[in-house]
This record gives structure tokens, C-alpha cells and sequence, in this order.
């Protein structure tokens, strides 16, 4: 009788469910949008609507789940199973159920863990050979990162270990999402970009042909070689670069993955760039700096992973 296991991903921008077996190897998957709200209710039912979009397409029935693995956005509560109050949500959004709604679906036990840790299980899980120390990164709506050391999975007691995003890179600089200022985030996630180069354009006076009012992240990218464009893009440059190296210098990671939609979308504005300017930095070990292996399944395919796994630390338990 096979064993079926399900991984999930609520991302700021999307949901994303898949089916897989013990091997790990995929067999359906399905996407939804995040709703802006009205509240986190609505958040919860697009989870199991994906979920159960996933089982109907790889013809599974909900009560053949043997474990169910969530990875979401931060702040969470682990205890309660639910996301807390996300800068990445709509402002309607104070709370989402993770655990409750998929196991009254699946009648299974759901592990849930931050996104970027599960970034950090599922380059493990599926990599021929991944060391026991090191990290991913993930630059998208938000940033964050999930890190292995000595073998192990640093969780924290409330699951928000290694929220880097939040690391401040500048003192009283821009107001985060969070309501704090000055932090990583705040300059260089996706959502953040064009605020940025509002900013950039406010106090500094560059010139520019964007309009500024309407721009997104894929606007600024693609404008490198306007004024303000490549003002922007050197900044967050190296913002990328020092937030990489406080990471680097706290936790010793050997290789640091990076994934996300505006590092996989933008990997020679991103990923080189740090990649180039972290020996300078950093005065420990300079580790590798690769772009995620897993593509833009690495958080989903990382909580079917722990799904898989129980969602154990132990490197020995991280494979199959």
C-alpha cells in the first residue's frame, strides 16, 4: 500500500500544494493565489482548497495522507499552529489557522515549520550531498533564512529562528512592513523594491523616466540602466551582501542557497553580486553562494520533505 504524503507552502503571493511519495518524488500539484483577505480564514480555506486540488489531481483520497507538511511565512506560532500578524498580508490578516483546517481535512498530524527552513529540509532531503552546516535564503515578497548547523535545523522555541530579513542595515532607515525601521527587508524584498526607489528618488533627487507610482519590482530590474534604476539596484546590492555576511558570521554556513522569486528571477543582479562582494566581508569562512537547486518548489517540496520526515533535525533522519 503506498504511502502518501503532503507538502504545502503559503507564500505572500501564492499557495502551493503538492503530493508526493516516501521517495520524495512529486506526483500532482496544484496553485492558488493568497487572498488579500478579508481575514486569515479566507487564507486557511485557499490552503485546503489547494490541498485538495493537489489530491483530487493525483487521485488520492484525503484519508490515505499519512503526514501533512506546512511551510509558511513568519511570525509563526508553532504552538498554536497558526501565522501570525505577516507584514506580507492584507491588513485584514491578523491570524491564519495552518494546522487545524488540514488535519480536520486530511485527519493526519501536520507539521509546520517556517518557509525558509523548509528551504533549508528540502535541499537537504534532495541533494546528493549537501554539508551539515549551511543555509537558504530566500529573496522574495519578504526575505528570511533557514539554517543547519552541526547537522541540525535551527527552529527556535517559536519557530521564527533566523529571521534575517529583519536584521537592521541601516539605522532609523525605511519603516519595514513590521512596523520597525531600517530593515533588510524594508529595502530589498520584492514588495519593498519600488518603495525603495520612492525613497531614492525622495531624499536623493535621482532622476528618473519610471513612473514611479505604478513600478513593481520586475519594473526596476528591467530598467537598470535608468539613473534611478541602478541607483536602487546598487544599494540593494549591498544590503544583500552585508545582510549575507551577518549571516555568515552567525551561523557558519559552508554553502548558503538562495532562492525566492526576485533571486531566481534576477540571479545576476542578486546572487552574483553578493557572491563577488562577501569575501571582503566576511572574516570567517567565505561560503559558496549558489542559486537554489529546487527552483521555485523549494519551500513546498522542503515541507512534503519534513512531511516526510517528521520534521526531524537530525541529518540522518533528513534523509530518506
Amino acid at each position: 500500500m503506498t504511502a502518501w504524503y503532503v507538502g504545502v507552502d503559503l507564500g505572500a503571493s501564492n499557495i502551493k500544494a503538492v503530493v508526493g511519495q516516501e521517495s520524495g518524488s512529486v506526483v500532482s500539484r496544484a496553485r492558488r493565489r493568497t487572498p488579500p483577505g478579508p481575514d486569515g480564514d479566507a487564507v486557511a480555506e485557499a490552503l485546503v482548497a489547494a490541498t485538495r486540488a493537489a489530491l483530487d489531481d493525483a487521485g488520492v483520497a484525503p484519508e490515505a495522507v499519512v503526514r501533512c507538511g506546512v511551510a509558511s511565512i513568519g511570525p509563526l506560532d508553532k504552538a498554536a499552529g497558526e501565522l501570525g500578524r505577516s507584514a506580507n498580508l492584507g491588513p485584514g490578516i491578523d491570524r491564519v489557522p495552518l494546522t487545524d483546517p488540514l488535519a480536520d481535512l486530511l485527519g493526519a498530524e501536520v507539521t509546520v515549520l517556517n518557509d525558509a527552513n523548509a528551504g533549508v529540509v528540502g535541499e537537504r532531503f534532495y541533494a546528493d550531498r549537501t554539508p551539515d552546516d549551511m543555509a537558504y535564503l530566500t529573496i522574495s515578497s519578504g526575505i528570511g533564512a533557514g539554517v543547519a548547523v552541526d547537522g541540525r535545523v535551527l527552529s527556535g522555541w517559536d519557530g521564527n529562528a533566523a529571521e534575517v530579513g529583519h536584521n537592521t542595515v541601516e539605522i532609523g532607515g525605511l519603516t519595514c512592513g513590521c512596523g520597525a525601521d531600517g530593515h533588510w527587508e524594508a529595502y530589498c524584498s520584492g514588495a519593498n523594491i519600488p518603495r525603495h526607489a520612492r525613497h531614492v528618488h525622495e531624499t536623493e533627487g535621482v532622476p528618473t523616466d519610471l513612473s514611479l507610482d505604478e513600478i513593481d519590482a520586475k519594473d526596476v530590474f528591467e530598467a537598470a540602466d535608468d539613473p534611478l534604476a541602478g541607483r536602487v539596484i546598487e544599494r540593494m546590492q549591498a544590503y544583500n551582501a552585508a545582510g549575507v555576511a551577518d549571516l555568515v558570521h552567525a551561523y557558519a554556513p559552508l554553502v548558503v542557497y538562495v532562492g525566492g522569486a526576485v533571486a531566481r528571477n534576477n540571479p545576476e543582479q542578486v546572487v552574483e553580486p553578493v557572491r563577488e562582494r562577501l569575501p571582503e566581508l566576511v572574516m570567517t569562512n567565505v561560503p559558496e553562494v549558489r542559486l537554489t537547486s529546487l527552483g521555485d518548489e523549494a519551500t513546498v517540496r522542503g515541507a512534503l520533505a519534513a512531511a516526510i520526515t517528521a520534521g526531524a533535525n537530525d541529518r540522518s533522519q533528513v534523509r530518506p
